[in-house]
């Protein structure tokens, strides 16, 4: 057998098994970076549900303090609610989003409040998002909210104080500050007390509920920085 003839078949099949070697890691890496780059569209797509700022509002009033309340009529489940025939009582109004987290662990304080002071002042939560879930604004976030979701969230959340569904965000577009929930303390004659947006301490709601039951002047901000 020639020994150049060998050398070069020998040669010939090392450098063939480069090529595969090196064909295969390719195939490795590009299936790699394929696998990587659905991964990246998926967490963007997973992260595009939720807003970056879990509170934003669809639309904010421009009420303030002092001002009279905007009448507002709501059907909660507690029965039909009228701001205008308020039975001489405060009323504590929140505005809140079924899909927010800040309004979920508020219902643990409202609860409180309600089984303290439901005598003495109306409580009524209004439901202020357009959608079911968060999203970045102007891109359909969610299905449209409708009466079943604000009955599932009180079911869940376990809601006693009466909950209402607003088809036209009429009450969020009278009272929504800067973020759900917001809450609204109005006195019995009808003008606005105090008002803050974000989750509210169960004292700084209960301080203002004392003194609103007292006929003195709350906390405008309820203790929370505007």
């Amino acid at each position: 057998m020639d020994p150049v003839k060998t050398q070069r078949r020998n040669a010939s099949a090392a450098a063939e098994r480069q090529r595969s070697l090196a064909k295969r890691r390719q195939i490795i890496l590009f299936s790699s970076l394929a696998v990587l780059a659905v991964g990246i569209i998926v967490a963007i797509a997973f992260a595009s549900r939720v807003p970056e700022v879990a509170t934003t509002p669809p639309v904010q009033s421009t009420v303030k303090v002092g001002q009279t309340a905007p009448e507002f009529e709501v059907s909660t489940t507690g029965g039909a609610f009228d701001l205008a025939q308020n039975g001489a009582k405060p009323t504590l109004l929140e505005v809140f989003a079924t899909w927010c987290p800040h309004c979920q662990r508020e219902t643990v304080v409202l609860n409180e409040l309600y089984a303290k002071y439901k005598g003495r002042v109306n409580f009524v939560a209004v439901a202020g998002s357009p959608y079911d879930i968060a999203g970045p604004p102007g891109e359909g976030p969610g299905n449209p909210e409708d009466q079943a979701d604000v009955v599932a969230f009180a079911e869940h959340f376990k809601v006693n104080y009466p909950v209402a569904f607003d088809p036209k965000l009429d009450v969020a577009g009278k009272y929504l500050q800067s973020g759900f929930p917001t809450v609204v303390v109005i006195g019995a004659d009808r003008k606005i007390e105090a008002m803050a947006a974000g989750e509210i301490p169960l004292k700084s709601l209960s301080d203002a509920l004392g003194a609103v039951t007292a006929g003195k002047a709350p906390n405008p901000t309820l203790g929370i920085p505007s």
